[in-house]
């Protein structure tokens, strides 16, 4: 049996972390000691390494709830988790599409600016654009 600063060392996560994890109902310990203090054990130990590859790769707490209870559901399919697993995809790949975009504009931006001693700025006139002005541009570039 660990405790929490054992815990945290043994997976990588801070112990304010483990804290929270079990404020949001996704981990238990498995016993307190006499002081009061947390106690962790090996399947307690590889939860944490669950949540913790999970939050790697962008799953929301609510989304790790979901995992957990399929993962402790031994009538569970695999199209469930699977369901779950494309609709994170397709939710990452939306961000991923709109980081790029984000980008696209700001290289535009940094390569029209001459960075010289003028007072022009194509970056300081990008940020200030209206989001209408900014859609029309989007929409004629397409």
């Amino acid at each position: 049996m660990l405790n929490i600063s054992e815990a945290s060392q043994q997976t990588g996560l801070s112990s304010k972390q483990i804290r929270d994890y079990e404020k949001y109902g996704l981990l238990t310990p498995s016993s307190r000691a006499d002081n009061g203090y947390r106690r962790y054990n090996a399947q307690d130990l590889n939860r944490l390494h669950f949540i913790h590859q999970a939050r790697l790769v962008g799953f929301s707490l609510q989304q790790i709830a979901e995992l957990l209870a399929l993962q402790d559901n031994p009538h569970r399919s695999s199209k469930e988790v699977k369901e779950l697993t494309a609709k994170h995809i397709h939710t990452l790949e939306d961000q991923i599409e709109h980081l790029q975009n984000m980008l696209a504009r700001l290289k535009k931006w940094h390569n029209s600016c001459h960075g010289d001693n003028s007072s022009e700025c194509p970056i300081l006139d990008g940020l200030g654009e209206t989001q209408q002005e900014t859609r029309s541009c989007h929409t004629s570039s397409k």
